[in-house]
């Protein structure tokens, strides 16, 4: 792979790229949005069990993350990185194996299958996501299109949600039948198949960074069978030099922030509703559609404004509208709106009729807090990943390298390790405080949790998310990365390259120091030990 010039992203670009949230986040989607709800529903798991199944392989992603980074990374040395590309032969790996995320969704299996099933399809989707989210970051270093790339990547990932909220209730009503662990395979089978055509659009319409005549000539065999053993040594010695990077730190603090809150809400919703709403699938389905469409909205939105004005503000203003909707849940639980129960029966499973039968209190609780909701979820989960792009230029004026593979490892790590924690403690407090799983009584049997099996809940749903958003808004305003903060980053990384050793001036040497959070004389790898 020779020198070449530099590619301009064209639209297709843009979206080829982008349609790999279809398998990012369209997996996530299914899996924090139902699959907790799936195994205890329908497997006989209890709370703890599914909250471990979902939680423990993401504390094996500890070694995959950073490694397949590190790997991805360094397979330039190698003639298989030069030859078929240092990220694209992990996708192609991918390919053929992606279907089997519908083994998932089989009934009647143990734990260990369901554990096996998931470590299985969580590996495959850590060597795509990987070495795909390194892609933006390389096909441009500029601003705008770094958050174009960002934007169509949360459309598509929006998307994805709005399709895995609502299969389910469109196949119910298609078959006929009532709740059935038959809707959610089929479902699982759909997504399947369309992960692996998105992932070889991913292969099509983008392209990686070309190698510089520097790298060409260098040699280096450290990354050789020969000296197989100190990988991982060499693997987590790169993966801890990116927290001595300011932005990054802080940009982690702000991403784990929005994505847990997002995390504890997903997994505790859909038994909200299911106890405190008193809806069966089909409502979940339908609120959950609602809120993805209004985070599709809020992405659109935030694309504008993290492009004029930065992230941090888009991100604040979307904690505001995250905590609105919960506080307003709170409410609904408080206040035990009369009429709410009867007339949400009478809707007959299709919640959109309580506008032709003009119920405003039954229009206001069930769509204005989701809606509210998702549009601070969507900028939430657009901001990251739009900070994420421009973090490689932040370490190369430390490094001197380029390290896309190890950041994008080291953020997927250390969300999935978060995530873990996460889902294992929102599934260990929802059982301790009394939850009964429908499948471990007899058919037919009514379920009637307790009082205080509600209220564990209702707490763990509304409070867990505000106290990670909290956290988060914290950090933000001490986040100084922006549109232009970047582009006196980027001047000053081609001075360095130039064999400059002083700033240009004052002003953007202080910019470049708060960024990097190194003095400017050990920029550029002089600041090694």
């Amino acid at each position: 792979m020779a020198p070449s010039a530099v590619r301009t992203p064209k639209w297709y670009n843009y979206w080829g790229w982008g349609s790999g949230d279809m398998l990012g986040a369209g997996a996530q989607a299914v899996i924090t949005g139902w699959l907790f709800y799936f195994f205890v529903t329908f497997c006989d798991l209890s709370a703890v069990e599914a909250g471990l199944i979902l939680g423990l392989p993401r504390l094996l992603e500890a070694i995959t993350c950073p490694l397949i980074g590190y790997i991805s990374d360094n397979l330039r040395h190698t003639w298989i990185g030069r030859k078929i590309g240092r990220r694209k032969i992990f996708l192609l790996i991918t390919i053929p194996l992606l279907p089997s995320f519908a083994l998932l969704f089989i009934t009647g299996q143990s734990f260990w299958y369901y554990l096996f099933i998931f470590i299985f399809f969580e590996l495959l989707y850590t060597m795509f996501l990987i070495p795909w989210e390194t892609l933006a970051a390389e096909m441009t270093k500029d601003y705008k299109e770094k958050a174009k790339f960002a934007g169509a990547r949360m459309i598509i990932a929006q998307s994805s949600a709005i399709l895995a909220s609502y299969l389910p209730a469109f196949l119910i009503q298609q078959l006929g039948g009532e709740d059935s662990p038959s809707t959610f395979l089929i479902m699982a089978t759909i997504f399947g198949v369309l992960f692996s055509l998105v992932v070889i659009l991913v292969v099509i319409f983008s392209w990686e960074r070309p190698y510089t005549q520097d790298e060409l000539d260098y040699k280096d065999d450290s990354f050789s069978l020969k000296n197989a053993a100190n990988i991982p040594v060499n693997m987590f010695r790169d993966l801890f030099s990116t927290l001595r990077i300011k932005a990054f730190r802080q940009h982690l603090s702000i991403y784990l922030g929005g994505y847990l809150s997002q995390d504890i809400f997903n997994t505790a919703f859909p038994i909200f509703v299911a106890t405190v709403l008193l809806g069966a699938t089909a409502v979940i389905s339908q609120l959950m559609t609602v809120m993805y469409i209004a985070q599709l909205v809020s992405v659109i939105i935030a694309i504008q404004i993290v492009i004029k004005t930065g992230p941090t503000t888009a991100y604040r203003i979307a904690i505001g509208f995250v905590i609105a909707a919960l506080l307003l849940y709170a409410g609904f639980y408080v206040s035990q709106p009369e009429g709410f129960s009867a007339g949400l029966n009478a809707l007959d499973g299709n919640l959109f009729a309580a506008f032709s039968a003009s119920n405003f209190g039954l229009i206001f609780w069930l769509f204005v807090p989701i809606i509210l909701a998702g549009l601070g979820r969507g900028t939430l989960n657009f901001v990251p990943w739009s900070v994420y792009n421009y973090l490689p230029d932040v370490d190369e004026a430390v490094t001197a390298q380029r390290r896309e593979g190890i950041f994008a490892g080291v953020m997927t790590f250390t969300r999935k390790a978060a995530q873990s924690a996460a889902l294992i403690a929102t599934g260990w407090i929802i059982d301790a405080g009394g939850y009964i799983s429908p499948s471990s009584v007899p058919a037919g049997t009514v379920v009637t949790q307790t009082p205080e099996a509600i209220h564990t809940i209702v707490y763990v749903m509304i409070g867990g998310p505000i106290l990670m958003m909290v956290l988060g808004a914290w950090i933000s305003w001490s986040f100084k990365l922006n549109a232009k903060t970047h582009a006196v980053l980027v001047h000053e990384v081609e001075r360095l390259r130039a064999g400059e050793t002083q700033p240009e001036t004052p002003e953007s040497g202080k910019i470049v120091e708060d960024l990097t959070g190194w003095k400017y004389e050990n920029l550029w790898g002089r600041g090694r030990s």
